[in-house]
């Protein structure tokens, strides 16, 4: 009897040890992002069943303090996966040779313009214009046309009327910047800028600051005319507490007055999980999660199979000719810009 209850009594025990070593081995996917990142939890909860997974979301800041912890843990990575590298980094991402080349099936749903880095170490999962948006009820009580080009804004009728982000400090400050480098050259985009600061622009630090504590349209500020993104203004009336059927804002997206920022996805080096990895990444280029993108992020999905939500196609517009810089000229010139820009705009 004893002997029969012991051998139970260890058949018992292997078992509890069999689920107990089980739940211990399940695979840990580990996501660097930068602080602006969302998904649907349920959509991550899709991935983790399909693949006896949990993925773990760490965000580090901006995309550009996140990029820089990337690098700097490169030889013990905190992570497996990166999201958050924009084209405005993208150059200095791959120059520090953190990621590795990753050819997914899903890229042929990607567009190629989208595709920036030849060798697949970093892959376009989302895009969006910055640009300028304005408050379309404050410039018809004033009977003043809303800007419909950069140059607009250095005239006499808009003075004091335009806030934008500190491009040193501002992700969408930075891109504005290049857009006016895009659209005035290297050679006219600081003249540009004095003019902006001779006719009394504001610039906040971020882009908090600049639309929720400036912008007429969502704060008492008293500047009509914002940086921020051409996704912007579907944004206001889905989080509108009172149903819409028109945005209050608008986005100017004429020829060369937007800077299309692209996001990528890649696959650090040194990761132990490099298969579940690539599947993380097919996952993140597929149809599920690129819908899940607008209402999450609003930005636009790269796979061009992904279907947008009504108010996106009621609402977003995108530029058709936007302003551009190669990332290479910005990884070059970047810091050049700045403090050209720093000297005639803050000093």
């Amino acid at each position: 009897m004893k002997s029969t209850r012991a051998k139970a009594g260890i058949a018992s025990l292997l078992i509890l040890l069999s689920f107990s070593t089980a739940a211990w081995a399940e695979k840990i996917l580990t996501v660097m992002t930068h602080d602006s990142f969302n998904v649907s939890k349920s959509v991550i909860e899709t991935f983790e069943k399909n693949n006896g997974a949990t993925v773990r979301f760490m965000k580090s800041g901006d995309a550009g303090a996140a990029l820089v912890q990337a690098i700097l843990s490169k030889k013990n990575p905190l992570a497996d996966v990166f999201f958050g590298v924009d084209n405005t980094f993208l150059s200095r991402a791959l120059q520090a040779d953190i990621f590795v080349p990753y050819n997914s099936p899903l890229l042929a749903k990607i567009p190629v313009r989208l595709q920036l880095d030849k060798t697949n170490r970093l892959l376009p999962v989302d895009y969006g214009d910055v640009c300028l948006n304005y408050d379309k009820k404050w410039f018809a009580n004033h009977k003043i046309s809303p800007p419909a080009d950069l140059a607009d804004l250095i005239k006499p009728e808009y003075m004091g009327l335009t806030v934008v982000e500190n491009p040193a400090t501002s992700s969408p400050g930075m891109a504005f910047l290049l857009a006016t480098i895009g659209r005035f050259g290297e050679d006219g985009y600081i003249e540009y800028w004095k003019q902006l600061r001779k006719n009394k622009v504001i610039i906040a630090g971020g882009w908090e600051d600049a639309y929720f504590g400036h912008f007429t349209a969502a704060s008492k500020g008293d500047r009509p005319v914002v940086v921020s993104y051409a996704s912007s203004p579907p944004a206001v009336v889905h989080y509108s507490e009172k149903p819409l059927t028109k945005a209050p804002t608008a986005a100017l997206v004429s020829s060369n007055s937007a800077f299309r920022q692209i996001e990528f996805a890649g696959i650090l080096k040194g990761t132990k999980e490099r298969k579940l990895a690539e599947k993380f990444i097919d996952f993140m280029l597929d149809i599920q999660f690129q819908e899940d993108i607008p209402l999450q992020m609003f930005v636009f999905p790269a796979n061009t199979e992904a279907r947008l939500p009504e108010i996106f196609i009621k609402f977003a517009t995108v530029a058709d000719k936007p302003a551009m810089v190669s990332p290479k000229s910005i990884e070059t010139n970047r810091d050049k810009w700045i403090e050209a820009w720093t000297t005639a705009v803050l000093r």
